[in-house]
């Protein structure tokens, strides 16, 4: 660098520090307005003609405070306020035409490796705009000439490459890789101890990724914090995974400051494409200080797919650590982190594929069945409890008595909350059951007797609104008695009042259209009212099953259920810790059977005309 900055002082009168400013009696020439103007438009006629015809003129200006000499005649050694040349100037623009003339005519000015106050080179300014023909022509210029400028580093330790591969121009890295000198400068690292793969890598341009890789074989790869180029490519794309392990496969081993390899990084993204690249072993490979895995971070961040593809993908090196093999520092094994994390599809995954033990201990003496209890959401509670029991996991050995249930006080919370306004609706549901039910469509005979007594659809509208009028009632009993509970009944209490509401809101649906179609004749209003009631229904319906469905497959309640009937001693030490679950999916399953229950009394109706 100290070689470079005495050729600089020799031949444009520009010394520069490590911070790019001048030294003790440096002298520069300001740039005239006019030669940066045409210079900027680039426009070579113009610049040639503002240089050459006062050259040699001998007049120099006259020496300011600034260190920096007013402009006298233009002459090619004027600097700007950044201290950039008229050749920094062209080829920040991209004026390649303007670059060769330049350096045709002012070859024995060392114009090529002239410094602004930043140590950037014309090249250094090429790069950073990404003009690829400016680049190639003063690529060219210095090779010519025999000079190396490829390799000069700026005040942030930055070569050409550096620059073109942190913006992402692609057609400039092409240009620079494939200079005979390319091979080192894609191994300097600049100040912060980055490569250019790497910028390239974080900039997203595949084309210059693999502009580096496919012309530099001994090109760096190194980043921040021990970090390689696939660390930072698992976040861009799958597409710069492969071609950085298809041109280096071991990057993928290898780890940074934390001891985190790139499948540690995929797996907290979710990257499948990775996790399926990854060499044997590094899926295990634990970083610190808390000894995670790539399969523990998956699991924590609940990417369900991403364990999965691990699973199948090293069967063999799970098998091997199954136990306390596969546990972290703090003893958690991914199921561990799973169930801590919530992740109910991860949970499931990995006992489905019945490669991880359910009953390891922690270091706090717990299983994942005992982290479910951490759960501050209830049905994510439900949930994890169906899931483990199906697969017979395992609570810690512990009294009894000393067993503390899962408190749920944000569900009596919600209970108190919710029973008051419920029970409001549950009396209106009441009331207007009633009121139809002494205001009969069709009117009263002069005998007292409904007029419509002997018609089917009346007789269907007395049936429907009945049971409306008992199922409300039923309901406002059990809100008034499960707000005054507080205790495991009362959720159950709570659950069946849900229940009775959606059957008489139900009744009282298809009670109005069976009143509506025993008075009229019209097609529209017994075929067209019935089919908007029933698709407000259905809609009604999904949206209530996805609130409170247990987030597991069929299958694995079907598991639970079989697990209750059969194990009974393990079933009431589950009772005692989790007392809402099994009234939960229960409910649930109500909820299901009165629907379906519904959809048949629908289509009995849109079938005929009652």
């Amino acid at each position: 660098m100290d070689r470079q900055q005495q050729q600089q002082q020799q031949h444009i009168q520009l010394a520069c520090s490590s911070r790019g400013s001048l030294n003790d009696g440096a002298r520069l020439v300001q740039m005239c307005p006019s030669l940066y103007l045409v210079a900027y438009r680039g426009r070579p006629e113009e610049v040639m003609a503002l240089l050459l015809q006062q050259r040699g003129a001998g007049k120099a200006g006259r020496y300011q405070a600034t260190g920096i000499i007013q402009h006298g005649q233009c002459a090619i050694l004027e600097v700007t306020a950044e201290r950039n040349a008229v050749l920094h100037v062209a080829a920040e623009q991209g004026h390649d035409e303007l670059i060769r003339e330049l350096y045709i005519r002012f070859r024995e000015e060392g114009l090529l490796s002239g410094r602004n106050s930043a140590l950037d080179t014309p090249l250094h300014c090429a790069a950073r705009a990404g003009h690829a023909s400016a680049v190639a022509v003063l690529v060219q210029l210095a090779q010519d000439r025999g000079e190396s400028i490829l390799g000069c580093k700026n005040e942030a330790g930055d070569t050409a490459l550096h620059l073109a591969a942190r913006r992402g121009h692609g057609a400039a890295v092409e240009v620079l890789v494939s200079a005979a000198t390319a091979e080192t400068a894609a191994a300097e690292l600049n100040n912060a101890g980055v490569s250019p793969l790497y910028l390239a890598v974080m900039s997203g341009s595949v084309q210059a990724v693999r502009a580096i890789t496919t012309t530099c074989r001994d090109a760096s790869s190194a980043g921040a914090s021990s970090q390689n180029a696939v660390h930072a490519a698992v976040f861009q794309s799958s597409e710069m995974v492969d071609l950085l392990l298809e041109w280096r496969p071991a990057l993928a081993g290898e780890v940074d400051s934390s001891g985190g390899t790139p499948l540690h990084f995929a797996s907290s993204d979710g990257d499948r494409a990775v996790v399926r690249a990854g060499p044997p072993g590094t899926v295990y490979k634990k970083d610190h200080p808390g000894g995670l895995s790539a399969l523990h971070v998956a699991a924590r961040m609940g990417h369900r797919r991403v364990v999965e593809d691990m699973l199948e993908a090293f069967p063999e090196d799970l098998r091997a650590r199954r136990g306390e093999g596969e546990a972290d520092r703090d003893g958690n094994t991914p199921l561990h982190l799973a169930v801590a994390a919530g992740a109910l599809a991860v949970a499931e995954a990995l006992l489905r594929k019945g490669k991880v033990r359910a009953d390891v201990l922690n270091n706090d003496g717990r299983t994942p069945f005992d982290l479910a209890a951490g759960s501050t959401s209830f049905f994510t509670m439900v949930s994890l409890v169906v899931t483990l029991a199906a697969f017979r996991a395992k609570l810690r050995p512990q009294r009894q008595d000393h067993a503390e249930p899962w408190s749920g006080r944000d569900v009596g919370r919600w209970i108190e909350k919710m029973s008051d306004p419920l029970s409001v609706v549950a009396v209106l549901i009441a009331t207007a059951a009633f009121a139809a039910g002494f205001n009969l469509p069709g009117g009263y005979g002069d005998d007292g007797k409904a007029n419509l007594s002997g018609s089917f659809a009346f007789k269907s509208f007395l049936f429907l609104d009945t049971v409306a009028v008992a199922t409300s009632v039923a309901a406002v009993i059990l809100l008034v008695y499960g707000k005054g509970s507080r205790s495991a009944g009362s959720w159950r209490s709570f659950a069946a009042a849900l229940l009775f509401m959606w059957v008489a809101l139900i009744s009282l649906l298809l009670g109005f259209y069976a009143a509506l179609n025993s008075v009229t004749n019209t097609r529209a209003v017994y075929r067209y009212g019935l089919i908007v009631i029933y698709v407000a229904v259905v809609f009604l319906q999904f949206y209530i099953a996805t609130w409170i469905e247990p987030a597991t497959s069929f299958r694995t309640v079907w598991r639970f259920f079989l697990f209750q009937l059969r194990r009974l001693k393990e079933r009431r030490a589950i009772k005692r810790q989790f007392p809402l679950a099994g009234a939960s999916v229960l409910s649930f399953y109500a909820f299901r059977f009165l629907s379906f229950v519904a959809s048949i009394a629908f289509g009995f109706f849109l079938g005929e005309k009652v």
